[in-house]
């Protein structure tokens, strides 16, 4: 949809973004001794360019990611994926996942989909921005500059329970006061813009949540 936003209106909207601060892995609680979960994907380095495959311009699937060790007590996971970079009062959301089973260690691509009333394991993919289930595919203004999308992953005390088909605040308040650690993997998209080569958007992201650039 984004896509047919004209260049001089991006460039006009550029100032315009609801900033890293607003992100769900700063409003969960987090202490800084919380432990911090090692979440990567073979598809991007973090901080790099998200390929086209998984954005609007592609096939617009979600990539693959995996994780290391969690702590002692988990649960279940939780995924949110968003976009602190879109011209809007809150971050986009582009992705929400739910009980996670705590044994598993990724989510394959093409994963985060539409499955109604869940998976067989438990996992369940809650709303999108968009108001839809499933990934939302990065579809960023033209001439807006990049944009940071967040993959926020957290080990929980608990299988939470948000709802049938819950969007962001929804999943946030099941999950209080369960939070064990989190981990962050940042991917970078945009159009129209010359491509740096790099660990471009992963330091902004570092900074609003308090750690060294």
């Amino acid at each position: 949809m984004l896509e047919h936003v004209p260049r001089w209106l991006g460039a006009a909207l550029r100032g315009l973004r609801a900033g890293a601060d607003k992100l769900c892995i700063l409003q969960v609680g987090l202490t800084p001794e919380a432990a911090s979960i090692d979440l990567s994907s073979p598809a991007f380095a973090n901080g790099g360019r998200l390929p086209p495959r998984f954005t609007a311009d592609g096939e617009g699937v979600s990539p693959p990611l995996v994780w290391g060790k969690l702590p002692e007590g988990t649960q279940s996971l939780a995924l949110v994926v968003e976009d602190p970079d879109a011209p809007s009062p809150q971050p986009l959301v582009h992705a929400i996942v739910w009980g996670i089973p705590a044994e598993e260690r990724r989510l394959v691509e093409g994963a985060i989909r539409r499955d109604g009333a869940g998976d067989p394991d438990g996992r369940d993919v809650g709303r999108n921005s968009y108001f839809l289930e499933g990934w939302l595919p990065p579809d960023p203004p033209t001439g807006h500059g990049d944009h940071n999308y967040a993959f926020q992953l957290f080990a929980l005390a608990a299988v939470p329970d948000p709802g049938a088909n819950p969007g962001r605040a929804a999943l946030m308040r099941a999950m209080a006061g369960t939070v064990l650690a989190a981990g962050l993997l940042t991917g970078t998209y945009s159009r129209g813009e010359p491509q740096p080569l790099g660990r471009a958007g992963a330091p902004a992201i570092r900074a609003a949540r308090g750690a060294p650039a």
